[in-house]
């Protein structure tokens, strides 16, 4: 009965213990070794960094979190649509999907001088590198969930009188919704990518801009709490859409009490 409610509690403590075990070692080794700060700074002075540069980061990290939102969102509408679209019919899914991999294949940091000569330097080619890395995924999962109805079972529902819609909407649809918030989870973070290569290469705000001027200087602690915020931030959004594929896929999970039997 102990070991039962005992196991709970170690897994949520497991990421912050693992986390905090982290920074102790990564500190230790670079006092013991004495590490320049410049090759890699110290958790304490990135952290230092952070107290001491903490408006800057807070205004940039804003900048990366609203632009990538913009394009994430962008990115599951367009990757919804187009995802059941492809998966609609076996011709048109053999028909795009060819294109999407060779789309797909094209770095998207080759994409943003583009961007910037239709756009200039700016959010925008920020929101649009976000869209443009993060909605593959989407459209590959949807389809794969809606091509992957049994020919006997649709066979079943067509020859009871149910046309191709009804099959999609009531078959379809929801056999591919754990495949579309399974790949939410990867799209989000594929987006903070884009965000920050484009910041990085034509933007005058965000985390990706900071770092590139705090590299410039020099100043590698401050580049350093930038990758610090970004992952903070990409694990927050990580985690809210794994609540919303729990929130509305949660008949598709396996019960914990069972995970043992």
């Amino acid at each position: 009965m102990s070991a039962k409610i005992e196991a709970p509690k170690l897994e949520v403590l497991a990421p912050w213990l693992f986390t905090i075990g982290l920074f102790v070692m990564w500190e230790f080794i670079c006092r013991v070794f004495n590490v320049s700060s410049i090759i890699l700074p110290a958790p304490s002075e990135i952290f230092a960094a952070l107290v001491k540069f903490w408006w800057p980061m807070l205004k940039n990290s804003f900048v990366t979190l609203w632009t990538t939102l913009a394009g994430f969102l962008l990115a599951v509408a367009f990757g919804l649509f187009l995802g059941l679209v492809v998966g609609w019919s076996r011709t048109i899914y053999r028909g795009l999907y060819p294109v999407l991999i060779g789309f797909n294949s094209i770095p998207k940091v080759a994409v943003v001088p583009i961007l910037v000569l239709w756009f200039g330097i700016g959010e925008v080619p920020a929101i649009l590198t976000a869209f443009l890395i993060s909605f593959f995924p989407i459209v590959v999962n949807v389809a794969t969930g809606l091509a992957t109805i049994e020919p006997e079972l649709e066979d079943v529902l067509r020859a009871l009188g149910a046309s191709k819609l009804d099959v999609m909407r009531k078959v379809g649809i929801p056999r591919a919704m754990p495949y579309f918030f399974g790949s939410l989870k990867v799209a989000i973070t594929l987006a903070f990518v884009g965000t920050v290569v484009s910041e990085t290469i034509a933007s005058n705000a965000g985390l990706g801009f900071l770092m590139s001027q705090a590299g410039t200087n020099f100043q590698m602690p401050l580049v350093f709490a930038g990758l610090i915020a970004l992952a903070v931030e990409g694990i927050g959004m990580y985690a809210v859409t794994a609540w919303l594929e729990q929130r509305m896929t949660g008949w598709a999970f396996r019960a914990q009490g069972s995970a043992g039997a």
